[in-house]
């Protein structure tokens, strides 16, 4: 039977969290089991700079990073369900991919 992969990343991981809570129900909600939403690991990009503008001083430093959070939800392929998430109202700062396995 064909299965949907739906791939899920975000910066803010509590608007993640709730688009995958919301899927979760959409397909409970139809009678249809799902496997996930499995969290993958969590890419961190990290930059130092300088703190001083022109480079001269003491060696103090600033640190920065951005977290990128990833889920991953396999449902059956339904017509139903998928349609309804396709219409899911989905914040900007969350990225959604949807592709079919078979």
């Amino acid at each position: 039977m064909a299965k949907v992969r739906i791939k899920l990343n975000s910066t803010d991981i509590n608007m993640l969290n709730e688009i995958c809570s919301s899927i979760k129900d959409m397909s409970k909600n139809a009678g249809i089991s799902i496997s996930g939403p499995v969290p993958l690991p969590t890419k961190k990009l990290k930059v130092t700079t300088r703190k001083s503008p022109c480079g001269n001083g003491t060696a103090t430093f600033d640190r920065f990073e951005m977290r990128i959070h990833k889920r991953l939800i396999d449902i059956p392929a339904n017509e139903k369900i998928l349609h309804s998430i396709m219409r899911m109202r989905v914040p900007k700062s969350v990225n959604i991919k949807i592709e079919m396995k078979d």
